[in-house]
Protein backbone atom coordinates (compact mmCIF):
# COMPACT_ATOMS: atom_id res chain seq x y z
CA UNK A 1 0.00 0.00 0.00
CA UNK A 2 2.42 2.47 1.00
CA UNK A 3 4.44 1.34 -2.85
CA UNK A 4 1.24 2.67 -3.99
CA UNK A 5 1.06 5.71 -2.34
CA UNK A 6 4.34 6.51 -3.05
CA UNK A 7 4.06 5.72 -7.06
CA UNK A 8 0.69 7.76 -7.19
CA UNK A 9 2.66 10.66 -5.25
CA UNK A 10 5.94 10.53 -7.93
CA UNK A 11 3.19 10.18 -10.79
CA UNK A 12 1.62 13.87 -9.38
CA UNK A 13 5.14 15.64 -9.19
CA UNK A 14 5.89 14.36 -12.42
CA UNK A 15 2.58 15.99 -14.03
CA UNK A 16 3.14 19.71 -11.67
CA UNK A 17 7.09 19.41 -13.24
CA UNK A 18 5.87 18.59 -16.63
CA UNK A 19 3.08 21.58 -16.02
CA UNK A 20 5.57 24.20 -14.58
CA UNK A 21 5.72 27.87 -16.07
CA UNK A 22 8.66 28.19 -17.17
CA UNK A 23 10.84 31.17 -16.03
CA UNK A 24 12.42 33.50 -18.26
CA UNK A 25 15.88 33.02 -17.27
CA UNK A 26 14.84 29.02 -18.46
CA UNK A 27 13.93 30.64 -22.22
CA UNK A 28 15.66 32.78 -22.84
CA UNK A 29 19.71 33.98 -22.44
CA UNK A 30 21.36 36.75 -20.10
CA UNK A 31 17.94 37.14 -18.50
CA UNK A 32 19.32 39.33 -14.81
CA UNK A 33 16.92 41.82 -13.60
CA UNK A 34 13.60 40.08 -14.48
CA UNK A 35 14.67 36.39 -13.00
CA UNK A 36 11.41 34.57 -12.01
CA UNK A 37 9.39 36.19 -13.96
CA UNK A 38 7.08 33.93 -16.25
CA UNK A 39 8.72 33.34 -19.93
CA UNK A 40 5.82 34.49 -21.92
CA UNK A 41 5.27 37.76 -19.59
CA UNK A 42 9.15 38.88 -20.96
CA UNK A 43 7.95 39.92 -24.34
CA UNK A 44 4.92 41.75 -22.65
CA UNK A 45 6.88 43.48 -20.60
CA UNK A 46 9.64 44.61 -23.51
CA UNK A 47 6.55 45.30 -25.48
CA UNK A 48 5.35 47.98 -22.03
CA UNK A 49 8.87 49.42 -21.47
CA UNK A 50 9.07 50.19 -25.64
CA UNK A 51 5.66 51.83 -25.42
CA UNK A 52 6.14 53.94 -22.56
CA UNK A 53 9.49 55.13 -23.94
CA UNK A 54 8.45 55.97 -27.37
CA UNK A 55 11.38 52.94 -28.08
CA UNK A 56 11.90 50.52 -30.51
CA UNK A 57 13.72 46.87 -30.22
CA UNK A 58 17.30 48.27 -31.52
CA UNK A 59 17.13 50.69 -29.29
CA UNK A 60 18.32 48.59 -26.44
CA UNK A 61 19.27 45.18 -28.61
CA UNK A 62 21.61 44.30 -30.78
CA UNK A 63 19.63 43.15 -34.45
CA UNK A 64 20.22 38.94 -34.16
CA UNK A 65 21.72 38.80 -31.13
CA UNK A 66 19.40 40.13 -28.41
CA UNK A 67 21.01 38.64 -25.23
CA UNK A 68 24.05 40.96 -25.62
CA UNK A 69 25.17 43.61 -23.69
CA UNK A 70 26.94 46.11 -25.87
CA UNK A 71 24.20 49.18 -26.39
CA UNK A 72 24.55 51.07 -22.84
CA UNK A 73 20.66 51.93 -22.73
CA UNK A 74 20.30 48.29 -22.04
CA UNK A 75 22.28 48.89 -19.02
CA UNK A 76 20.51 51.76 -17.93
CA UNK A 77 16.96 50.02 -18.78
CA UNK A 78 18.08 47.50 -16.27
CA UNK A 79 19.28 49.69 -13.87
CA UNK A 80 15.56 51.49 -13.92
CA UNK A 81 13.76 48.48 -13.84
CA UNK A 82 15.86 48.01 -10.53
CA UNK A 83 14.62 51.03 -9.34
CA UNK A 84 11.11 51.12 -10.00
CA UNK A 85 11.07 47.87 -8.25
CA UNK A 86 12.86 49.06 -5.16
CA UNK A 87 10.02 52.00 -5.24
CA UNK A 88 7.16 49.68 -5.56
CA UNK A 89 8.64 47.46 -2.79
CA UNK A 90 9.68 50.31 -0.19
CA UNK A 91 6.75 52.66 -1.19
CA UNK A 92 4.26 50.84 -2.25
CA UNK A 93 4.27 47.73 -0.01
CA UNK A 94 4.87 45.81 -3.52
CA UNK A 95 2.46 47.01 -5.85
CA UNK A 96 3.46 47.99 -8.71
CA UNK A 97 2.15 51.57 -8.75
CA UNK A 98 5.48 52.73 -10.33
CA UNK A 99 6.40 51.90 -13.93
CA UNK A 100 8.46 53.68 -17.11
CA UNK A 101 5.23 55.16 -17.75
CA UNK A 102 5.49 57.31 -14.77
CA UNK A 103 8.16 59.46 -15.89
CA UNK A 104 8.86 58.92 -19.34
CA UNK A 105 5.48 59.20 -20.92
CA UNK A 106 6.31 58.06 -23.93
CA UNK A 107 9.53 59.92 -24.14
CA UNK A 108 13.03 59.15 -23.61
CA UNK A 109 13.81 61.66 -21.20
CA UNK A 110 11.25 62.19 -18.40
CA UNK A 111 10.53 65.76 -17.98
CA UNK A 112 12.17 67.03 -14.19
CA UNK A 113 10.44 70.35 -13.67
CA UNK A 114 6.70 72.28 -14.32
CA UNK A 115 6.89 74.22 -17.64
CA UNK A 116 7.54 78.34 -17.36
CA UNK A 117 4.46 79.96 -18.77
CA UNK A 118 4.57 81.84 -22.39
CA UNK A 119 2.55 84.47 -22.46
CA UNK A 120 1.14 87.39 -20.11
CA UNK A 121 -2.86 86.03 -20.92
CA UNK A 122 -3.97 84.33 -17.07
CA UNK A 123 -3.90 80.78 -17.15
CA UNK A 124 -7.58 79.17 -16.96
CA UNK A 125 -8.28 77.72 -13.88
CA UNK A 126 -9.67 74.54 -13.67
CA UNK A 127 -12.91 73.68 -14.05
CA UNK A 128 -15.32 73.65 -10.62
CA UNK A 129 -15.86 69.65 -10.52
CA UNK A 130 -19.47 69.04 -10.64
CA UNK A 131 -21.73 67.66 -7.84
CA UNK A 132 -21.04 64.20 -7.21
CA UNK A 133 -24.10 61.67 -8.10
CA UNK A 134 -23.95 58.42 -6.78
CA UNK A 135 -23.32 56.13 -9.59
CA UNK A 136 -26.04 53.92 -10.58
CA UNK A 137 -26.12 49.92 -9.38
CA UNK A 138 -24.26 47.49 -11.17
CA UNK A 139 -27.05 45.20 -11.66
CA UNK A 140 -29.34 48.60 -13.11
CA UNK A 141 -26.19 49.32 -15.86
CA UNK A 142 -26.40 44.94 -16.83
CA UNK A 143 -30.51 45.03 -17.29
CA UNK A 144 -30.00 48.28 -19.16
CA UNK A 145 -27.54 46.89 -21.34
CA UNK A 146 -29.47 43.51 -21.87
CA UNK A 147 -33.07 45.71 -22.88
CA UNK A 148 -30.94 48.29 -25.20
CA UNK A 149 -29.59 44.68 -26.80
CA UNK A 150 -32.91 43.55 -27.24
CA UNK A 151 -33.74 41.81 -23.99
CA UNK A 152 -32.86 38.39 -22.60
CA UNK A 153 -35.26 36.45 -24.45
CA UNK A 154 -34.44 37.75 -27.76
CA UNK A 155 -30.43 37.36 -27.05
CA UNK A 156 -30.59 33.86 -26.18
CA UNK A 157 -32.54 32.55 -29.53
CA UNK A 158 -29.52 33.19 -30.72
CA UNK A 159 -26.92 31.12 -30.54
CA UNK A 160 -24.47 31.76 -33.50
CA UNK A 161 -23.16 34.61 -35.91
CA UNK A 162 -21.37 34.72 -39.02
CA UNK A 163 -20.04 38.03 -40.08
CA UNK A 164 -18.00 39.21 -42.91
CA UNK A 165 -16.46 42.44 -43.67
CA UNK A 166 -12.67 43.93 -43.86
CA UNK A 167 -9.96 44.81 -41.22
CA UNK A 168 -8.46 47.74 -41.80
CA UNK A 169 -4.77 47.50 -39.76
CA UNK A 170 -1.37 49.61 -40.31
CA UNK A 171 -3.51 51.37 -43.28
CA UNK A 172 -3.92 48.09 -45.19
CA UNK A 173 -7.43 46.38 -45.60
CA UNK A 174 -8.18 43.12 -45.86
CA UNK A 175 -11.21 40.36 -46.13
CA UNK A 176 -12.62 39.20 -42.41
CA UNK A 177 -14.46 36.39 -41.52
CA UNK A 178 -15.55 36.03 -37.92
CA UNK A 179 -18.03 33.07 -36.94
CA UNK A 180 -18.74 32.75 -33.46
CA UNK A 181 -20.92 30.64 -31.36
CA UNK A 182 -22.97 30.51 -27.83
CA UNK A 183 -21.72 30.65 -24.99
CA UNK A 184 -17.83 31.11 -26.08
CA UNK A 185 -16.52 30.03 -29.28
CA UNK A 186 -15.24 32.41 -31.88
CA UNK A 187 -12.88 32.09 -34.38
CA UNK A 188 -11.60 35.30 -36.93
CA UNK A 189 -10.07 34.81 -39.95
CA UNK A 190 -7.96 37.08 -41.89
CA UNK A 191 -7.67 36.75 -45.36
CA UNK A 192 -4.14 38.01 -47.25
CA UNK A 193 -4.06 36.47 -51.39
CA UNK A 194 -3.94 32.76 -50.65
CA UNK A 195 -3.00 32.38 -46.96
CA UNK A 196 -4.98 33.29 -43.84
CA UNK A 197 -4.68 33.66 -40.24
CA UNK A 198 -6.58 32.50 -37.59
CA UNK A 199 -7.33 33.72 -33.85
CA UNK A 200 -9.31 31.23 -31.83
CA UNK A 201 -11.42 30.08 -28.71
CA UNK A 202 -12.50 26.76 -28.70
CA UNK A 203 -14.47 27.59 -25.45
CA UNK A 204 -11.77 26.42 -22.66
CA UNK A 205 -8.67 28.33 -24.78
CA UNK A 206 -7.63 30.01 -27.55
CA UNK A 207 -4.90 29.75 -30.53
CA UNK A 208 -3.49 31.56 -33.11
CA UNK A 209 -2.15 30.31 -36.86
CA UNK A 210 -1.11 31.01 -40.19
CA UNK A 211 -2.17 29.11 -43.77
CA UNK A 212 0.71 26.16 -43.79
CA UNK A 213 2.33 26.50 -40.65
CA UNK A 214 1.68 24.92 -37.46
CA UNK A 215 -0.99 26.68 -35.05
CA UNK A 216 0.60 27.72 -31.08
CA UNK A 217 -1.46 27.88 -27.90
CA UNK A 218 -1.74 31.08 -26.62
CA UNK A 219 -0.11 32.13 -23.29
CA UNK A 220 -2.60 32.92 -20.36
CA UNK A 221 -2.92 36.21 -20.65
CA UNK A 222 -3.64 36.03 -24.31
CA UNK A 223 -6.14 33.45 -24.14
CA UNK A 224 -8.20 35.25 -21.36
CA UNK A 225 -8.52 38.02 -23.23
CA UNK A 226 -9.24 35.67 -26.29
CA UNK A 227 -12.01 34.07 -24.10
CA UNK A 228 -13.75 37.09 -22.47
CA UNK A 229 -13.98 38.47 -26.49
CA UNK A 230 -15.51 35.04 -27.40
CA UNK A 231 -18.31 35.84 -24.88
CA UNK A 232 -21.68 35.45 -26.88
CA UNK A 233 -23.79 37.08 -24.94
CA UNK A 234 -21.68 38.83 -22.41
CA UNK A 235 -24.91 40.70 -21.05
CA UNK A 236 -26.23 37.43 -19.45
CA UNK A 237 -23.00 35.90 -18.20
CA UNK A 238 -21.27 39.31 -17.22
CA UNK A 239 -22.22 38.86 -13.59
CA UNK A 240 -21.30 34.90 -13.88
CA UNK A 241 -17.50 35.93 -14.99
CA UNK A 242 -16.91 38.76 -12.69
CA UNK A 243 -17.90 37.89 -8.81
CA UNK A 244 -16.89 41.29 -8.25
CA UNK A 245 -18.54 44.14 -10.19
CA UNK A 246 -18.33 47.80 -9.01
CA UNK A 247 -19.97 51.06 -10.85
CA UNK A 248 -17.94 54.16 -11.49
CA UNK A 249 -19.51 57.78 -11.39
CA UNK A 250 -20.45 59.42 -15.06
CA UNK A 251 -17.82 60.47 -17.10
CA UNK A 252 -17.62 60.72 -21.14
CA UNK A 253 -15.78 59.44 -24.57
CA UNK A 254 -15.72 62.43 -26.66
CA UNK A 255 -18.41 63.96 -26.39
CA UNK A 256 -20.78 60.46 -25.28
CA UNK A 257 -21.71 60.14 -21.43
CA UNK A 258 -21.05 56.82 -20.07
CA UNK A 259 -21.29 54.99 -16.86
CA UNK A 260 -18.79 52.41 -16.05
CA UNK A 261 -18.26 49.20 -14.70
CA UNK A 262 -15.15 47.58 -13.13
CA UNK A 263 -15.22 43.77 -13.19
CA UNK A 264 -12.88 41.32 -11.05
CA UNK A 265 -12.17 37.49 -10.75
CA UNK A 266 -9.96 36.25 -8.68
CA UNK A 267 -6.23 35.81 -10.23
CA UNK A 268 -6.71 38.46 -12.82
CA UNK A 269 -6.90 41.97 -13.64
CA UNK A 270 -9.76 44.41 -14.13
CA UNK A 271 -11.40 45.02 -17.19
CA UNK A 272 -13.28 47.98 -17.00
CA UNK A 273 -16.84 48.38 -19.60
CA UNK A 274 -18.17 51.41 -20.55
CA UNK A 275 -21.84 52.09 -21.59
CA UNK A 276 -23.21 54.66 -23.12
CA UNK A 277 -25.78 57.05 -20.52
CA UNK A 278 -28.09 57.09 -23.11
CA UNK A 279 -28.92 53.97 -24.70
CA UNK A 280 -27.07 51.36 -22.27
CA UNK A 281 -25.39 49.71 -25.05
CA UNK A 282 -21.50 49.06 -24.62
CA UNK A 283 -19.09 51.07 -25.71
CA UNK A 284 -16.23 50.62 -24.93
CA UNK A 285 -13.93 47.55 -23.15
CA UNK A 286 -10.74 48.05 -21.54
CA UNK A 287 -8.67 44.90 -20.60
CA UNK A 288 -4.64 44.20 -19.03
CA UNK A 289 -2.22 41.63 -19.06
CA UNK A 290 -0.17 41.43 -16.07
CA UNK A 291 4.01 41.78 -17.03
CA UNK A 292 6.53 42.48 -14.17
CA UNK A 293 6.53 45.96 -15.17
CA UNK A 294 3.37 47.52 -15.54
CA UNK A 295 -0.12 46.55 -17.11
CA UNK A 296 -0.56 46.75 -20.73
CA UNK A 297 -4.16 47.98 -21.50
CA UNK A 298 -6.12 46.31 -24.43
CA UNK A 299 -8.85 48.74 -25.46
CA UNK A 300 -11.81 47.41 -27.15
CA UNK A 301 -13.98 50.24 -28.87
CA UNK A 302 -17.60 49.14 -30.02
CA UNK A 303 -19.60 51.02 -32.50
CA UNK A 304 -22.09 50.45 -35.99
CA UNK A 305 -24.94 48.98 -33.93
CA UNK A 306 -27.58 47.57 -35.82
CA UNK A 307 -30.82 45.34 -35.08
CA UNK A 308 -30.65 41.78 -36.63
CA UNK A 309 -33.52 39.44 -35.66
CA UNK A 310 -34.22 41.25 -32.64
CA UNK A 311 -30.82 42.10 -30.99
CA UNK A 312 -28.35 44.47 -31.46
CA UNK A 313 -24.90 43.67 -32.87
CA UNK A 314 -22.01 45.82 -33.56
CA UNK A 315 -21.09 45.92 -36.62
CA UNK A 316 -17.80 48.04 -36.15
CA UNK A 317 -15.26 47.45 -32.97
CA UNK A 318 -11.32 48.85 -32.72
CA UNK A 319 -8.98 47.06 -30.74
CA UNK A 320 -6.07 49.60 -29.52
CA UNK A 321 -3.08 48.41 -27.94
CA UNK A 322 0.04 50.80 -27.29
CA UNK A 323 2.02 49.06 -29.91
CA UNK A 324 -0.78 48.74 -32.48
CA UNK A 325 -4.47 49.21 -33.26
CA UNK A 326 -6.61 47.59 -35.94
CA UNK A 327 -10.83 47.97 -36.71
CA UNK A 328 -12.62 45.15 -38.28
CA UNK A 329 -15.89 46.09 -40.31
CA UNK A 330 -18.64 44.06 -40.79
CA UNK A 331 -21.08 44.33 -43.82
CA UNK A 332 -23.04 41.04 -43.92
CA UNK A 333 -24.02 39.59 -40.38
CA UNK A 334 -26.11 36.24 -40.48
CA UNK A 335 -27.52 34.56 -37.26
CA UNK A 336 -28.50 31.22 -36.16
CA UNK A 337 -26.18 30.03 -39.06
CA UNK A 338 -24.96 25.91 -38.38
CA UNK A 339 -21.52 25.71 -37.18
CA UNK A 340 -19.41 22.59 -36.51
CA UNK A 341 -17.91 22.67 -33.31
CA UNK A 342 -15.02 21.41 -35.25
CA UNK A 343 -14.27 24.90 -36.92
CA UNK A 344 -12.88 26.50 -33.21
CA UNK A 345 -10.49 23.19 -32.78
CA UNK A 346 -6.66 23.99 -32.88
CA UNK A 347 -5.61 21.79 -36.44
CA UNK A 348 -2.80 19.12 -35.01
CA UNK A 349 -0.79 19.68 -38.15
CA UNK A 350 -0.78 22.64 -40.22
CA UNK A 351 -3.01 25.25 -40.64
CA UNK A 352 -4.82 25.08 -43.78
Amino acid sequence: MKRIFLLAALALLVVAQTSEVKTAEQVYKNITELKGTPADQLMPAMQFMAASLGYTCNNCHVAGNFEADDKPAKKTARAMIAMTMSINKTAFRGQLQVSCYSCHRGAERPVAFPPVLETDAMPTPPATPASRVAPPSADSIIEKYVTALGGADNIKKITSRVGKGSILAGGKESPVEVYTKAPNFRVTVTHSGDSASYTAFDGKSGWMGNTGRPARDMTAAESMASGLDAEFALGLRIKEIFPQLRAGRPDKIGETAVISLTGTRPGQPPVRFFFDANTGLLVRMVRYAETPVGRMPAQIDYADYREIDGVKVPYRWTISRPNGRFTIQLSDVKQNVPIDDAKFVRPAGEVK
